[in-house]
């Protein structure tokens, strides 16, 4: 009989980017992974801080001068890059420590990131950068308990 994917969406995904993936990141590969990716998610966020509250003081600066068509947009943006904030900043301290539960809250961002990227048209950047963090994170899932 052949062996079929599981229907959950977590066992899916480990199926194919892990269990039935045509290349496996080594061992050694995982574990610096799991060593230098929280410092640089930490790193990312600190350096994309000021940046991001630029963007969103001009955008709500400008909500009063912007068309019907750009207020809803600019809304639904930031709802989601707020959830997709909170979740990283959540996961880093489990990532840290190594717990399933900061793998959990990382995996939660980046559905939100593929999931934004999607909605907003940007559907080539939603396949290509949802599979290789989604490869990645399932990759090196086996390091968090």
């Amino acid at each position: 009989m052949a062996e079929t994917a599981p229907k959950d969406l977590v066992g899916f995904l480990d199926f194919y980017l892990v269990q039935k993936a045509p290349i496996q990141i080594p061992e050694t590969g995982r574990e610096l992974i799991v060593k230098i990716a929280p410092w640089i998610c930490l790193i990312l966020m600190l350096l994309s801080l000021p940046v991001l509250l630029v963007a969103l003081g001009i955008g709500t600066a400008l909500l009063p001068f912007a068309g019907a068509a750009y207020v809803p947009g600019f809304t639904f943006s930031v709802i989601f890059l707020i959830a997709y904030y909170g979740l990283m900043i959540a996961s880093l301290p489990g990532l840290f420590a190594r717990r399933a539960a900061g793998w959990r809250l990382a995996f939660y961002a980046e559905l939100i990131s593929i999931v934004h990227s999607a909605m907003i048209g940007a559907i080539i950047g939603a396949i290509v950068g949802g599979v290789i963090g989604l490869y990645l994170l399932f990759q090196v899932r086996t390091k968090y308990s």
